[in-house]
């Protein structure tokens, strides 16, 4: 059995001013704010950087360009968030592919999948990649697995390596809840362990780095978890200059002290940034409104903060955390592939607010307003989160979920009727205890950059500088600008990019006020050719009045020529439909593009505000429709037959005058 993945090729290399139509989505240079200055605090390991491994590819003079440089700067596609066999929970799930082998899955190479078939990205290689195996206990459980070595004679390993999905489930649940309670034996924790699989990580990135071609980015999971509340970030190196090794949970689960840490690696020359990931499954304490220990926020918390972590990751296959529900009861488009329990369990999420990067993005901007300082600016990015080894497995139409051979058949993961029944008839359970968690996991996300060239350094400044977005998984392009002074034709224009560049500011970035002036806004929207056409782009903006945060969504841009209502800001439907017997979509609506300008009717110059693009795609087929299609069975009527894909910009911030 051969499941393929595809992937579309994100990097562009067109001269400035190509036409949108012709599928450039390009932007014009800027410079744009520097990650904030403070002072380093002094480091909360004593570990020494490692050395780095030698590079494929020798260096090249600062002033060099690399082939494809754009200095309107190209839209690459990448996934920062890849689990391995060195990662604990994979290599229980027995996965057996390495760090070289996700970068061979990444570069268009099949690779095997756990449950024995293979698996192959389609349509092109991803433009970067890092491999984010868990740092506590990185590579220990590859050890306890050979009968030689003295971990594999502890109680806690007994059962790990059963070919029973129960009991693998169980013996997973022992692992974690001994992790969560500080209780996993200390061999676990050897160094010697941990720095042979953190050097095999370095080196696999070290060989695979292919400057102008193909990015590796040197990187770990932090996986924090207390009480079973997700606290985990992905730290990202810039360089190959790395510590010698990774700052765990096992180091602290306070993740201000991952921050210190990283502030002392930055005064010995290693430049990182964390990323925080599934906020939803947190219950509440990613983006709380206190610190780790409950002790009230300050500036300087806020700065330590912001320098660390200038992004999140707002959709991976555990689920989207934009918003929920029942914190955007206004938005249509909220209720969007929605995990509520634990990560790794299926105990029910309790706060919802703390655990969604809109709620914070309001909380940040009220604390500005109230107390002068804004822990929560952060931009958007995705990722799959994938523990095959297999970054960018993302495609609805191809799902092999996510944990080796315990959700690797649709009968494991729900989607189709057990025990080869063919209806849904009288079924009250599935074969796994995990198959509820299971249902609720998508097909997501990507991280996308615009950057110069495919480079370690590009992609790092657009990652610091905020100049990024996210996808549910296709590869669709998005431009954000804010500006005074744009040109009146801009959304017309050949030199659109770099007009809003000279005249604005991009994703990321702060929009300072102007006396008397009204902002304009450049949306742009380009869909994935490989997947499905647009329907609508939107603005969702948050402001603080009186004293309260408060959000709407604004539809700005209508395909299919539809007019905008433009007292309630919504498009009207374009009628696209999915057919769910076949999966087939509709071909005739919705459109290749949506290109507009927009001034936001509400604007009051004195509420500090931010605005962010989401770009809706067509309905289509969700993974587990799938899967029922080619089981010859009817959708399980518990879940969504259909999807809207869908990309979102890192915000623009508007600061009012003081």
């Amino acid at each position: 059995m051969r499941i393929e993945m595809r992937s579309a090729r994100g990097r562009l290399g067109l001269a400035a001013g190509t036409a949108m139509a012709a599928g450039a989505l390009i932007a014009g240079a800027a410079t744009l704010n520097a990650p904030p200055k403070a002072k380093p605090a002094a480091p909360a390991s004593a570990a020494k950087p490692a050395a780095p491994a030698k590079a494929a590819v020798a260096a090249r003079p600062a002033t060099a360009h690399l082939p494809g440089w754009n200095g309107e700067r190209n839209a690459y596609f990448g996934d920062l968030h890849v689990h391995t066999k060195l990662s604990f929970d994979a290599y229980i799930f027995n996965v057996r592919a390495s760090p070289e082998d996700a970068y061979r899955f990444a570069k268009g190479e099949a690779i095997g999948h756990a449950q024995g078939y293979d698996i192959r990205l389609v349509g092109g290689p991803l433009d970067f990649v890092a491999v984010t195996d868990h740092s506590e206990f990185m590579g220990a459980l590859r050890e306890a697995d050979d009968p030689k070595s003295p971990l594999s004679k502890l109680p806690i390993v007994q059962g790990l390596f059963s070919p029973d999905h129960n009991e693998i489930a169980k013996a997973f649940t022992r692992v974690v809840t001994a992790m969560q309670q500080n209780k996993v034996p200390r061999e676990f924790a050897d160094p010697a362990i941990a720095g042979r699989a953190w050097r095999e990580v370095q080196d696999a990135a070290a060989r695979n780095n292919d400057p102008g071609r193909f990015t590796t980015l040197v990187g770990y999971e932090f996986t924090s978890a207390p009480d079973g509340r997700n606290l985990h970030r992905n730290v990202i190196f810039r360089t190959a200059k790395v510590p010698g090794l990774p700052f765990t949970a096992n180091d602290s689960r306070n993740p201000e002290d991952l921050w210190r840490t990283m502030d002392g690696w930055r005064a010995q020359g290693i430049e990182a940034l964390a990323i925080p990931h599934n906020s939803n499954g947190s219950d509440g304490l990613m983006f709380q409104t206190t610190k780790f220990d409950g002790a009230p926020m300050d500036k300087a918390y806020a700065d330590l903060r912001r320098r660390n972590e200038p992004l999140a990751e707002i959709t991976q296959i555990k689920g989207t955390s934009e918003t929920h529900p029942s914190l955007s009861p206004n938005d249509e488009w909220s209720n969007f592939e929605i995990m509520e329990s634990y990560i790794g369990t299926n105990k029910k999420i309790t706060h919802f607010a703390g655990g969604y990067v809109r709620e914070a993005l309001k909380d940040g901007i009220l604390m500005q307003e109230q107390h002068g300082f804004n822990p929560y600016k952060m931009g958007f990015i995705g990722s799959s989160d994938t523990h095959n080894a297999a970054p960018g497995s993302v495609e609805e139409r191809n799902f092999f979920s996510k944990v080796g051979r315990e959700d690797a058949t649709p009968e494991l993961r729900g989607s189709v009727p057990p025990g080869g029944a063919k209806t849904w008839d009288g079924v009250t359970g599935g074969p796994n205890v995990n198959t509820a968690r299971f249902q609720s996991w998508g097909a997501s996300g990507l991280a996308g950059v615009w950057a110069e060239e495919n480079s370690r350094e590009a992609i790092y400044a657009a990652l610091r500088r905020k100049e990024t977005f996210a996808t549910s998984g296709p590869r669709i392009k998005v431009r954000f600008f804010a500006g005074y002074d744009f040109p009146a034709d801009l959304a017309r224009r050949q030199d659109i990019v770099t007009q809003a560049y000279a005249h604005g500011v991009t994703m990321g970035g702060d929009l300072l006020a102007a006396r008397g002036r009204t902002p304009q806004f450049l949306i742009w929207g380009v869909r994935d050719p490989n997947s499905g056409y647009l329907q609508r782009a939107q603005i969702v903006k948050g402001w603080v009045e009186n004293g309260v945060a408060k959000e709407r969504v604004f539809d700005v841009a209508c395909s299919d020529h539809l007019p905008l209502d433009r007292a309630a800001w919504r498009c009207p439907s374009n009628g696209a439909k999915v057919d769910v017997s076949t999966c087939a979509t509709e071909r005739f609506k919705g459109d290749v593009e949506l290109r507009t300008m927009w001034t936001d009717p509400t604007f009051n110059p004195k509420q500090r505000a931010f605005y962010y693009l989401r770009v809706l795609e067509n309905p289509s087929c969700r993974w587990s429709t799938w899967d029922a299609l080619r089981n010859g069975t009817p959708p399980n009527p518990n879940l969504p037959a259909t999807i809207v894909e869908r990309a979102w910009s890192s915000p623009i911030w508007y600061e009012p005058s003081a």
